[in-house]
């Protein structure tokens, strides 16, 4: 740019983002709803949720299968035989040099050169084996001498870089004073864990430690604890890379240890370094092995940060889990997660650790005095309001008035909603006036210029009827209704009824009964979170007897009785208000049924049986029952069940309503 500097924008990265749009718990409150009221506790429902995932938010269980495929890949493309080749091939370098130079050089005495011909010819198959009996030999190759040496380097810096990270690549090309300068910290690391084993050590002790060694430990621990875990977890993966190995690879490999650098000291010191280390983090994983099946092979330093790796891997499988007592999501290491996967996966842990926590610090789920989630007032309103709306109550497409009508013409119910074609209703001028500025600037205009009105912008003024009414819902909880998937439209068709009279009948009484065996009066919140259970018996009776003292409780109201279920009266209640259950049907349980009917229909309610499945025998009772009390029957199907209530509450609350 001529006048400044360019500026590039990429993905913020230091943690969530700061401009990010607050969780919407509408999609998630929603389908923890229905898992709840499909039996689950919404405890359950939520770790459910959270596990599986939205559309546009991966799940728990997909990071934690991301998690095992990259363990399984590690595992499939590596093996650990990454040392022992840069070895042989080293010393199959030095060897054919030393040949080379043995067949030039014509000084050598003829007996000294078949011996040496000899020696190089007859070395140990095993590799550990025969660069120990090269161990004394007088190299007549400068380059065959330099290629041994490299041996030696190269297995000092990799039993390093297995104990520190990254000693490989900074040792390469150490000088004597270098490695002196490794094996002055090996010594004095190893004095710091005995004395803070025997509880001597001071934090100035670990100040004038890393103070003097502290530029070879780039993780930078700030006081002891934090440098034994970091060396702690290092030291264990080498062993856990030792115990992976083939018998044969191991033992090559502890021969072989002895020639690092040339010389025995540096394995003294290690071996008492992890000593050191194993008795202080008794509890990390020293004794595990993994099976590698690749042919990627790598060094001991390499192998020994896979099995790191393997170790994160499980840990996050662990904490991706959940599945021990008190886990939550913060829980999850977000550092590792974006190590091992990615940012992505770590985007979308945190994610879902910040919406576990929004649902818990919401309104929407509480903590009942046992200790377990549920369902809030607040939520299940809202969840009865999206369900409302699936009715088609609370539409907005033009023409469907008849699940429109929050009543006829009378008392303000205080709300508003946009005006369709036929509607008689006040006009809320304020929101009309309201809506037409807000299009108005959104399209360019100016509306103190001038403002026009268009259809759109036009709400009217919702009413509700005057004559109350005293509603009963029964709705049946035998096993069936669970049995062939008609549990969680039973309970929507609830939350939806409930909806609508506590917002737009507020002057109406509404009575819950659920009949399996028994009948019992329930609570919305208890519907909600009633799990199915394996009970014989449709006690209709027994239903009819609670809506029947409910409706004699409110006199002057208008009696509605609502009944959905799907199958015959099974049982009935005795005299002595025990159950008695008979399949099929028996004579005496249809007439006690019928004769309670008979009270409900002498209170002049109006009576509407809503029967689900194709059930001939139910259709005939049912067609039977209603033709008795001049009733009705609707047959919808489980999907359209509450769309089918809802309006023929609406069509019976207000009869003087034209049947749209």
């Amino acid at each position: 740019m001529r006048h400044g500097k360019a500026s590039r924008y990429g993905r913020y990265t230091g943690g969530p983002d700061p401009l990010a749009p607050p969780i919407d718990l509408t999609e998630a409150l929603e389908e923890i709803a229905d898992d709840v009221m499909a039996g689950y506790s919404p405890e359950r429902a939520m770790r459910e949720y959270l596990r599986r995932g939205s559309r546009d938010m991966t799940g728990l269980d997909e990071l934690s299968r991301r998690v095992q495929q990259r363990r399984r890949d590690l595992l499939k493309r590596h093996s650990l035989d990454g040392t022992l080749d840069q070895v042989r091939e080293l010393l199959d370098e030095a060897v054919l040099e030393e040949r080379k130079q043995l067949a030039r050089d014509i000084t050598m005495d003829d007996m000294d050169r078949d011996f040496r011909e000899m020696q190089l010819m007859n070395l140990p198959e095993a590799t550990g084996a025969a660069v120990t009996e090269l161990s004394d030999y007088d190299w007549q190759s400068s380059t065959a001498r330099e290629k041994y040496e490299q041996i030696k380097d190269l297995l000092g810096r990799e039993m390093l870089d297995q104990r520190f990270q990254g000693m490989k690549q900074a040792l390469e090309g150490a000088t004597e004073e270098d490695r002196a300068a490794i094996s002055e910290m090996l010594n004095d690391l190893n004095d710091l864990l005995d004395k803070h084993a025997r509880g001597e050590d001071t934090q100035q002790d670990f100040d004038d430690f890393m103070a003097k060694h502290g530029h070879q430990f780039p993780e930078n621990p700030q006081n002891i604890d934090e440098l034994i875990d970091t060396l702690a977890q290092r030291a264990a993966a080498a062993q856990r890379m030792l115990a992976s190995m083939t018998p044969e690879q191991r033992a090559e490999l502890m021969e072989l240890s002895m020639q690092a650098f040339g010389s025995p000291e540096l394995m003294d010191q290690l071996n008492r370094l992890d000593a050191n280390l194993q008795s202080l983090r008794p509890g990390e994983d020293w004794t595990g092995s993994e099976q590698f099946e690749g042919d990627q092979g790598l060094g001991l330093g390499d192998g020994t940060g896979v099995l790191q790796d393997l170790a994160e891997l499980d840990a996050l499988s662990e904490q991706l889990s959940q599945s021990y007592a008190g886990s939550t999501l913060s829980d999850v290491d977000i550092d590792k997660l974006s190590r091992q996967l990615g940012d992505d996966a770590a985007v979308s842990a945190r994610t879902l650790a910040e919406l576990e926590k929004a649902l818990k610090e919401s309104d929407m789920l509480r903590r009942s005095s046992d200790g377990d989630l549920r369902l809030s007032p607040q939520a299940i309103r809202r969840l009865g309001k999206t369900l409302l709306k699936d009715t088609g109550y609370l539409s907005d497409r033009q023409g469907q008035r008849d699940t429109r009508n929050a009543g006829a013409a009378g008392e303000l119910t205080g709300s508003s909603r946009a005006w369709h074609f036929g509607d008689t209703e006040p006009w809320n001028v304020t929101r009309t006036i309201t809506n037409a500025i807000t299009r108005t600037a959104s399209e360019g205009g100016n509306p103190g210029t001038g403002l026009q009105l268009e259809v759109g912008d036009v709400e009217i003024q919702e009413t509700e009827a005057r004559t109350q009414a005293a509603v009963v819902l029964l709705v049946d909880t035998s096993f069936s209704m669970a049995a062939e998937g008609r549990w969680v439209p039973m309970k929507r068709t609830a939350l939806a009824l409930h909806q609508l009279i506590s917002t737009r009948f507020r002057g109406d009484e509404l009575e819950l009964i659920n009949f399996g065996r028994y009948a019992s009066q329930v609570q919305l919140d208890e519907l909600t979170a009633m799990a199915p259970a394996y009970e014989q018996g449709t006690n209709l009776h027994h239903a009819l007897m609670l809506a029947t003292r409910f409706f004699r409780r409110h006199p002057t109201m208008r009696p509605v009785l609502l009944v959905v279920t799907d199958g015959e009266p099974t049982a009935h209640l005795t005299s002595h208000g025990e159950a008695r259950f008979w399949y099929p049907p028996r004579p005496e349980t249809l007439e006690l049924t019928v004769t309670e009917l008979d009270r409900v229909q002498r209170l002049n309610a109006a009576i509407t049986f809503f029967r689900l499945g194709d059930d001939p025998g139910l259709k005939r009772f049912l067609e039977a029952m209603a033709s008795r009390v001049d009733g009705k029957v609707v047959a919808p199907s489980a999907q359209d069940l509450g769309a089918a209530v809802v309006n023929e509450f609406l069509h019976v609350r207000s009869p003087r309503l034209p049947d749209w």
